[in-house]
């Protein structure tokens, strides 16, 4: 099969070296033509190109790594080959989708997905394989969707190394990821910006703030399009955040102990059940 991954950054550079050795022809189309010869070089992709027209028009399956707003653009300025399927990374899905399927040919399967996987640094010299390795992945299906192209898409990530397929409506993506990915950014960084910064905060951390801030280190253009285009079901994760926050200081000032162990024992409990 002739795949080509669009955009070679952490997620896409990622997918290549996760492709080698499956039995593939991986190509890479990338704006960066030194990105392009180290993956080469590197013996992830058997060649690079800048445009990509000609590549697209001969794979079997395309994999676009970009912004939302770049899928976009991508799709209507290449011809895909008939009978091919595109996928994308996008990490919204029920505003995005509807106007990438305007512009997917009808001889031409769209099958959306969302690695649960990354970085906090840009670029292919952050990639890896093991970024994907026991992480979770979302396909979301459609109306337009043939049974066996959701069936070969759970396969064939399953192969890369994630350890959760989930199939999914875009509503309920983009609800559920709300909460689990956005909500999480937004905590992150309204953390960090509430530093007073009258210590040298980083003489004083421990693995809790590490870990609580890891991303807050944020990719600024990809998050604001994310949030902006997601903000009616952000908006309410935030308001339900915002509700357990308020019952804690609450507590917390009305010298509640028995309040503030029941929310821990309950935070405690669900913990522990998230992973099993």
């Amino acid at each position: 099969m002739i795949i080509t991954v669009v955009g070679l950054g952490v997620i896409g550079g990622s997918y290549v070296q996760a492709l080698k050795g499956l039995g593939h022809d991986v190509y890479g189309v990338d704006t960066n033509e030194k990105t392009l010869k180290q993956a080469k070089q590197d013996g992830y992709i058997i060649d690079g190109f800048v445009d990509g027209h000609e590549i697209i028009s001969q794979s079997d399956l395309t994999i676009i790594c970009l912004y939302p707003s770049l899928v976009l653009d991508f799709i209507a300025r290449h011809h895909f080959k008939k009978g091919s399927i595109i996928t994308d990374v996008v990490g919204i899905k029920s505003y995005f989708l509807e106007k990438a399927l305007k512009l997917v040919d009808n001889d031409v399967e769209y099958v959306s997905g969302h690695p649960m996987a990354g970085r906090e640094k840009k670029g292919y010299e952050y990639a890896s394989r093991e970024v994907f390795k026991n992480a979770n992945y979302i396909i979301i299906e459609h109306q337009k969707n043939k049974k066996e192209s959701i069936e070969f898409m759970s396969q064939f990530v399953s192969q890369l190394g994630f350890k959760s397929v989930k199939i999914m409506s875009p509503y309920d993506h983009d609800e559920i990821i709300s909460y689990t990915s956005q909500l999480p950014h937004m905590i992150a960084v309204a953390l960090m910006n509430s530093d007073s910064q009258r210590f040298e905060t980083g003489k004083y951390i421990g693995d809790s703030f590490r870990d609580l801030t890891r991303i807050a280190n944020i990719n600024a253009d990809l998050w604001s399009e994310l949030f902006l285009n997601n903000k009616e079901y952000l908006l309410e994760s935030m308001r339900l955040f915002e509700e357990q926050f308020d019952q804690l200081k609450d507590a917390l000032m009305n010298d509640n102990d028995e309040k503030l162990k029941i929310m821990f024992d309950e935070s405690s409990r669900r913990r522990e059940k998230l992973e099993k």
